[in-house]
């Protein structure tokens, strides 16, 4: 029996209604499996899959998968929720590391909240032309993609951010696509910000979004040095950037078990490996 043909264990969790689910049993992950999974409608619907992988230089793995079926490099709401279900249901210590498949990441985990040390970050203000109107961005590395956007106007939910998200995703300065963050600065230390996630599409919150907003604000002079606070749709999360690298701390949620029946396979038409 092909090892498709398996009942599949998920847990699903969310930070700050970023839904992600954590395979506990079955198959392997494969983009098709990810896609058919994440699908709201015809599957269990999710806005990625935290697949354990096996650590490199670090005490525990995971592979991201978008919804879309492509790996990301990482996600600070999906690691909060990966660490959350460590701590919480695997008895993992306070303090611990995991590999994203990219980097280590290290962890600090309360009943409260969870501090992810996100690593390195770059920020690096450019102009990007979208179908020849030029928009002033800041292109910053967390170790994943993003490309900020400080636009002017009253409110963020007056422009047609989601056209531009989508355009900016797949432009082509993007060689493996990008996130979209759309910020506005409400103080010295608080910003709001819609997301455009790649291979996602519109999220509510965004762990790693978020640190790429700070990165950007305190690159252009926006805001000033200390700690940050990023208020999107979904909650706020707290960031730090201090000597060129990021934290970021917001809580994390685990809301139950999934199981998928083996005769959901064959109507996904994925050929068993």
């Amino acid at each position: 029996m092909s090892d498709i043909a398996v009942a599949m264990k998920l847990l699903r969790g969310h930070g700050l209604g970023n839904d992600y689910l954590i395979l506990l049993d079955g198959p392997r992950i494969t983009p098709e499996l990810a896609r058919a999974i994440c699908d709201r409608h015809t599957g269990v619907g999710s806005d990625g899959i935290l697949e354990p992988a096996i650590p490199v230089g670090a005490e525990y793995g995971v592979r991201i998968w978008n919804p879309d079926g492509s790996v990301a490099e990482k996600s600070g709401n999906g690691l909060r929720i990966f660490a959350r279900w460590l701590h919480s249901r695997c008895e993992a210590s306070d303090q611990f590391s995991i590999w994203t498949g990219h980097d280590v990441v290290h962890c600090e985990c309360t009943e409260a909240s969870i501090r992810i040390d996100m690593g390195r970050v770059s920020a690096t203000p450019e102009v990007l032309d979208l179908a020849g109107k030029l928009f002033d961005v800041v292109v910053v590395n967390v170790g994943n993609p993003h490309c900020v956007l400080f636009p002017e106007g009253s409110t963020l939910d007056g422009l047609p951010w989601r056209g531009w998200g989508a355009a900016i995703e797949v432009h082509p300065r993007f060689d493996k696509h990008t996130n979209v963050q759309f910020a506005r600065v409400t103080g010295p230390h608080t910003l709001e910000a819609r997301i455009w996630e790649r291979g996602a599409g519109e999220t509510l919150a965004s762990g790693s979004s978020s640190c790429a907003i700070v990165a950007a604000a305190l690159q252009t002079g926006r805001i000033e040095p200390g700690p940050a606070r990023v208020d999107m749709v979904g909650g706020s999360l707290d960031v730090v950037v201090a000597d060129g690298r990021v934290s970021l701390i917001g809580p994390a949620e685990l809301i139950g078990e999934f199981t998928v029946f083996e005769d959901y396979y064959p109507s996904l038409g994925i050929s068993p490996e």
